[in-house]
């Protein structure tokens, strides 16, 4: 149980930063929706890319949250131009 608190803090924090790094606007929830969905993307795309694997300490995950909520921020706004 306190893995998921944990998870969805990290996530929350993530989706603040990186709302404020691509300047969006967003509620409490939908920070935290960003963060967690941020910090699958950011770590596929780690892997995927950079093959690294490992969940890390406090600091990485939130790195690693920031940068896939900057990222799926990013994609979001490019389907909203369309």
């Amino acid at each position: 149980m306190s893995g998921i608190l944990f998870s969805v803090l990290i996530g929350a924090i993530a989706g603040f930063i990186a709302g404020k790094i691509m300047n969006k606007s967003m509620g409490l929830l939908i920070c935290i929706l960003v963060g967690i969905v941020g910090g699958f993307l950011g770590s596929g795309l780690l892997y995927y890319i950079f093959k690294i694997t490992g969940s890390g300490s406090i600091w990485w995950q939130l790195l690693v949250g920031i940068v896939g909520s900057v990222v799926l921020l990013w994609l979001i706004s490019l389907i909203k131009k369309k």
